[in-house]
């Protein structure tokens, strides 16, 4: 069974849909720890009500951003994981760490990439009057928000959304898809190759877009 660690900085919502979908046998990995830049992130006691092991690394503890990663990966690292999971951990990563993970480090940001990176995505495609937002699950590389796409999710921007309505909706989805995408990972489907990726299995072999028609 593939080991995971995950990584947060607040509540940690898909944290949680990824605790939920393993519990349900959805979700075929062993959460081997939940780490915090954020030593009063609300993820932290969920998880370990849950029974798994936490960690907290103050990032203001640190003298800058690449002795504070070099701690992070070490913690990590302690943990033997196959894969490292992003799941609302609000730091920049050093490009030293993001080589130190490649191919084994995965992100959801709430955007259809590679538009809009960065914060305030829903803010964004409002004030763009975009028809179609989502989300995204991509491998993480150096450059910010960008990586090879694993599975995307489409919500249609309706008439009098706000940036809390439109948030909600692409937040349902995030839940949907990162627990699919960590299952074609642990179930060894994902392959990464000339920059793409595929999944095996699915049509075309290719990455998937899911548009839920209730969204």
């Amino acid at each position: 069974m593939k080991r995971i660690v995950i990584l947060i900085s607040g509540r940690g919502s898909n944290m949680e849909a990824l605790i939920a979908a393993r519990d349900a046998g959805r979700l075929p990995v062993d959460i081997a720890a939940v780490i915090s830049n954020r030593p009063d992130a609300r993820g932290l006691k969920t998880a370990a009500d849950a029974g798994i092991a936490t960690r907290a690394l103050d990032h203001k503890a640190f003298a800058g951003r690449e002795v504070f990663d070099a701690a992070l990966a070490e913690c990590i690292d302690s943990f033997a994981p196959d894969l490292v999971v992003l799941a609302g951990f609000m730091r920049i990563l050093s490009e030293g760490f993001v080589r130190h993970y490649e191919g084994r480090l995965i992100n959801i940001h709430p955007s259809l990439l590679p538009s809009f990176p960065g914060l305030h995505t829903h803010r964004r495609a409002l004030e763009e009057g975009v028809r179609i937002h989502g989300c995204t699950v991509h491998f993480v590389t150096p450059a910010l928000d960008h990586g090879p796409v694993i599975v995307q999710a489409a919500v249609p921007v309706l008439d009098g959304d706000s940036e809390a309505t439109l948030a909600a909706r692409v937040l349902a989805q995030e839940h949907i898809v990162y627990p699919q995408a960590l299952r074609w990972f642990a179930e060894g489907r994902l392959s990464l190759a000339d920059g793409r990726v595929r999944v095996a299995g699915s049509a075309g072999d290719s990455t998937v877009l899911i548009a839920p028609e209730d969204a």
